[in-house]
């Protein structure tokens, strides 16, 4: 019997199921009731947690306007890691944050953005990091100027 599990190539489908919805302005409750599944069972799309089959597929591109081979498209590196930009546009917030900074068109005001959401995702990152025992140096932090 065929193995049934999802896998990397389902997280990137539903990566891109959740790219287009949310450039749509679209929320999982509006899409899981045009192709008639709850709006878990989109969460599990998106997520990858759940393969999509051939026909919700196709429902699916419908509803987003799209052709289902757009839902496949790639880099064309073969990455569909968590840092790929697919993964990162489907992070919640990453698409507006990222329109609303294209709209940005001065270079000190986006250097400025940029900077400050960085500043926000290493304190985030630090308070998260166990602290270092006295006398020891934490090696993230270090090379740091």
């Amino acid at each position: 019997m065929a193995n049934r599990k999802s896998g990397p190539l389902d997280a990137m489908v539903g990566a891109r199921i959740r790219t287009f919805r949310v450039n749509r302005g679209m929320s999982q409750t509006v899409l899981a009731e045009k192709i008639g599944v709850t709006f878990q069972q989109v969460q599990k799309y998106e997520k990858g947690a759940n393969r999509v089959g051939a026909s919700r597929l196709s429902q699916i591109a419908s509803v987003l306007g799209i052709s289902v081979g757009e839902l496949f498209e790639s880099s064309g590196d073969g990455s569909f890691g968590l840092n790929s930009p697919i993964h990162l546009l489907a992070e919640p917030g990453a698409l507006r944050v990222l329109k609303a900074y294209v709209r940005t068109t001065s270079p000190r005001v986006r250097l400025s953005i940029a900077k400050l959401v960085e500043s926000i995702a290493d304190r985030e990152m630090a308070a998260k990091a166990p602290a270092a025992r006295p006398g020891t140096v934490n090696r993230r932090f270090r090379a740091q100027g």
